[in-house]
């Protein structure tokens, strides 16, 4: 059984329907609305709860918690020669590789 309390949630408020709006980053498709801030916060988890068990009784794939995954640390960007041709100059200025330069950079 997977933990529903492991997911990413985010609470916001939404301008559009003038209440706070609950989000599960695992479940893209999923939100709850509530006037309540926590009570946002519940509902997405208690709606996230019943749709994991729902797709659990139907053997369906469930999405694994983001912040359960294993990450190597290593993507790959592409990107345009000319800004490639820039990055690698500013990390020659900073005597530094061009791995750890974007890294720094990515990291600001």
């Amino acid at each position: 059984m997977v933990n529903y309390d492991r997911y990413t949630y985010k609470i916001t408020w939404s301008p559009e329907d003038q209440e706070y709006l609950g989000l599960c980053i695992e479940f893209p498709s999923l939100s709850y609305l509530h006037e309540n801030r926590a009570a946002a916060l519940e509902g997405i988890e208690n709606l996230v709860k019943d749709v994991v068990a729902d797709m659990e009784a139907n053997g369906e794939m469930i999405p694994e918690p983001i912040a359960e995954k294993n990450y190597s640390g290593k993507f790959q960007v592409r990107i345009p020669p000319e800004l490639h041709r820039k990055l690698a100059m500013e990390a020659a200025e900073e005597k530094v590789s061009l791995n750890r330069y974007v890294s720094q950079k990515l990291a600001c």
